[in-house]
């Protein structure tokens, strides 16, 4: 029946390129990621037996034709993968907007069979894509009237031209996708230098205006603003109101009076009042200066932006969505529109290119016409959440304006550190105070509590924190099951009315020993709420944890130095053991940022036939020329297949070929400043848990006291698919393998095929979830849900 149909998976294999020719060009503005997303494309294409072309500096390459036009083989994208910008160069190109431009780049592409574009870059780069395959059949008809250039065979056969567009753009201004190609590594640029000038700015007592891109889109400032607490933010959506100036002023010498040594001021580029007017970062540094007197200095980041190694979030979305491309353009029909590939949450979809770019001129229609909250809804309820998270977190209110509960929450981490989570303690405590509660800090996990290490925590006890690594409130991954008398006797003491546990598998654990406990000690019939913090990313009920993207970026940092390492001394191979636990998270997605060549995990079981066919296949690399190779382990993938036994095996195995070397990455996976996407990610799931708290306590407050025993009064908020989730952590357990500590179904677990056609490996690829064109989703206000970050 056609119904059961649908349930069979639908694998890759059977759709074959032999026969189709695949152009791929870089358009508009560089991003970072942008090599990784031409390298998956190659390499898919070629996978599938399709032939693959470069055209060099985009569009003006494909008019010029010649050398702009090559084709390309499995080793001609090696090692791009870490470099930043792009290395088919890009272009404006004045000639390609005139039909005669269009006409011979038809030509160019007809010459050599290509039927099929991928096109990476912004919005103007796409609709011009849209417009030359609208033309395409017409331009082939005119080539053929002229009869010297193209005959009616050709007409006929090269009759259609699919389109596949990615979008390539730091801004992330492009209407459809969560993220463009480059934002996240452009936010790692600000970061790091927004976490320098701090420092500066704190010996000084100074004030900083940072100037950050987004002629047209203020994303890159709101989140930068977000991920280092910033006092004010200039975005073109959201112009502030009138009489800003003198709002800002107060607020700056309110921070100062609080004993606050910096302020920072981040300006987009595109920054207008109410009025249209531009709010440059000059006019703020001299406002500041006339009204309070404060010692200023302006930094205007520019084009550093756009430079740099892409970080690992850039790289993985870059190869999905490469992959996910030559799918599209493998299964298009003259009938499909020109098609985007993007990212939902961390689903990756297919939408109408020009669905997308209507949308996006209509965001800058509704700023031009001064509908500003019109505006921040058009472009997504990503953006919508992280202007509603900011405004909650940045601005105190005086203690008149704020609502009085009576209510007590305690925080408390859990587990071992992970960074953000001092992010996600900050984001919880203001939250909290603004909803009317007081809040109080366990030190020390549930060991900590216990004894008795808790007190109350202020506002301005927490500013600065969003940038910390580690847990600054202390972590243990001791399990309350033993101090419960002890822990019950401090929620009375203290008067607890809610918790909130911030941490890993631990924190898990602990929860479903608490509400286990119910029974006997009434102290723990009080909502709980626990956010997944875990370098592991092994919690079920959660896609992601806080601390994994800034674990996966160290590992992705320390591999492109051992790669480099190895290239210099040519044949060499490098194995590399991974944390996590009995989770593949990381090495498996380690492996893909950093295009290893094999990644032994746990949760999928070798034996000593596929480390025999990983030795083969670097022997068989090693004739090639690239002459390095690079091999990521889970530290418990295998008990006896040690990280010492394969460096043994591979190095007796490659005598001759190649020579070893082994590296132990341990703690340093733990530490570190956290992430633009941890920051992130940790303030905004924080902020909804702390409101479900809220709410949980208004529902079971009855007669005087807050009575919560049912299984939805102790949930996990997660990270599934596309949307944050509450769950009862009872709903959980039959999702978890409790012996490994970790999910019985993991998501990321489909991407493995990925890292293994990269690494030119035969493999099955199962592409069910790909491949349904969806429409672009205007969402109503009232379902504001965070999308990813």
């Amino acid at each position: 029946s056609p119904a059961a149909m649908d349930h069979q998976p639908k694998f890759f294999e059977n759709l074959s390129g032999t026969g189709k020719a695949i152009g791929v060009l870089t358009s508009g503005g560089d991003a970072q990621g942008m090599n990784a997303a031409v390298r998956a494309v190659v390499r898919m294409g070629i996978y599938v037996k399709a032939k693959v072309y470069f055209v060099y500096e985009g569009y003006q390459g494909m008019v010029d034709g010649g050398d702009n036009i090559v084709e390309v083989s499995w080793e001609s994208v090696s090692s791009i993968l870490q470099v930043g910008g792009t290395v088919i160069g890009s272009a404006r190109c004045k000639s390609f907007r005139t039909r005669e431009g269009r006409l011979q780049a038809a030509y160019n592409l007809v010459q050599r069979g290509i039927t099929n574009l991928c096109v990476i870059g912004g919005d103007g780069s796409l609709t011009g894509a849209n417009l030359f395959r609208e033309e395409w059949s017409g331009l082939l008809e005119e080539l053929a009237q002229k009869g010297k250039f193209i005959d009616e065979e050709a007409v006929k056969k090269y009759a259609y031209l699919n389109i596949v567009g990615m979008v390539g753009s730091i801004d992330n201004d492009f209407c459809g996708t969560d993220m463009t190609i480059g934002t996240d590594s452009a936010l790692h640029r600000i970061i790091e230098v927004v976490d320098a000038i701090m420092t500066t700015a704190q010996s000084h007592q100074r004030t900083f205006v940072l100037e950050v891109m987004g002629r047209h889109c203020g994303y890159l400032a709101l989140v930068s603003a977000l991920a280092c607490g910033a006092d004010w933010v200039f975005i073109p959506e959201y112009p502030p109101e009138e009489g800003w100036e003198d709002s800002m002023c107060v607020k700056l010498s309110e921070n100062r009076a609080r004993k606050k040594r910096l302020n920072i001021i981040i300006v987009a580029e595109g920054a207008i009042d109410c009025h249209n007017k531009p709010i440059t970062s000059e006019k703020v540094k001299d406002l500041v200066v006339q009204r309070l007197g404060f010692d200023t200095r302006v930094t205007i980041l520019g084009h550093v932006q756009r430079g740099g190694t892409p970080s690992a979030f850039d790289r993985i979305l870059a190869s999905r969505m490469g992959v996910e491309a030559v799918l599209a353009l493998l299964e298009a029909t003259p009938a499909t529109p020109a098609c985007v590939v993007s990212l939902s949450g961390n689903q990756a979809v297919r939408l109408p290119l020009m669905e997308c770019v209507q949308m996006t001129q209509e965001v800058q229609k509704a700023m031009d016409e001064g509908r500003f909250l019109e505006a921040v809804r058009l472009r997504g309820r990503s953006f919508e959440n992280n202007l509603n998270t900011y405004k909650l977190l940045s601005h105190k209110k005086s203690d008149a304006e704020l609502p009085k509960t009576n209510f007590n929450v305690a925080v408390l981490n859990v587990g071992a550190p992970a960074a953000g989570m001092n992010a996600a303690v900050r984001a919880a405590v203001r939250v909290g105070i603004t909803e009317g509660h007081k809040m109080f800090a366990v030190i020390d996990g549930f060991e900590g509590f216990a004894r008795g290490k808790i007190k109350e925590i202020s506002w301005g006890d927490v500013g600065g924190w969003t940038g910390q690594g580690g847990s600054i409130l202390g972590t243990k991954r001791t399990l309350p099951a033993k101090y419960l008398e002890k822990i019950a006797d401090q929620m009375r003491t203290n008067n607890i009315n809610a918790l909130m546990v911030i941490g890993g598998f631990e924190a898990y654990l602990g929860l479903l020993e608490l509400s286990a406990a119910r029974e006997k000690y009434d102290e723990f019939c009080v909502p709980m709420v626990m956010v997944p913090a875990t370098v592991s990313n092994n919690v079920p009920g959660s896609d992601f944890s806080i601390g994994a993207d800034t674990a996966l970026n160290t590992i992705t940092d320390t591999c492109d130095r051992i790669k480099q390492s190895a290239s210099g001394t040519k044949r060499r191979v490098f194995i590399i053991e991974t944390m996590g636990g009995y989770c593949g998270y990381l090495a498996n997605m380690g492996a893909l940022a950093a295009g290893a060549d094999a990644a032994y995990i746990f949760e999928e079981q070798f034996d000593i036939r596929e480390l025999q066919a990983n030795v083969e296949h670097l022997t068989e690399k090693m004739k090639t020329s690239i002459q390095r190779g690079l091999v990521l382990r889970n530290e418990n993938c295998n008990e006896n297949y040690t990280t010492d036994f394969i460096y043994q095996l591979y190095s007796e195995e490659g005598k001759g070929v190649f020579d070893c070397r082994k590296n132990v990455l341990g703690h340093m996976q733990q530490g570190g400043a956290p992430s633009p996407f941890d920051r992130n990610f940790g303030t905004k799931i924080s902020a909804k848990a702390m409101q479900w708290i809220s709410k949980k306590l208004k529902e079971t407050y009855r007669k005087g006291k807050v009575f919560a025993n049912t299984d939805d009064s102790v949930c996990l908020l997660g990270m599934r698919r596309r949307n944050l989730v509450f769950q009862p952590v009872a709903e959980l357990k039959s999702e978890t393998d409790f012996v490994h500590r970790i999910p019985k179904e993991q998501w990321w677990l489909k991407l493995r095929p990925l890292m293994k056609i990269l690494a030119k490996y035969k493999t099955s690829y199962d592409v069910s979830d790909s491949g349904q064109l969806e429409h672009v989703a205007m969402h109503s206000p009232k379902e504001a849900e965070p999308g990813t970050i």
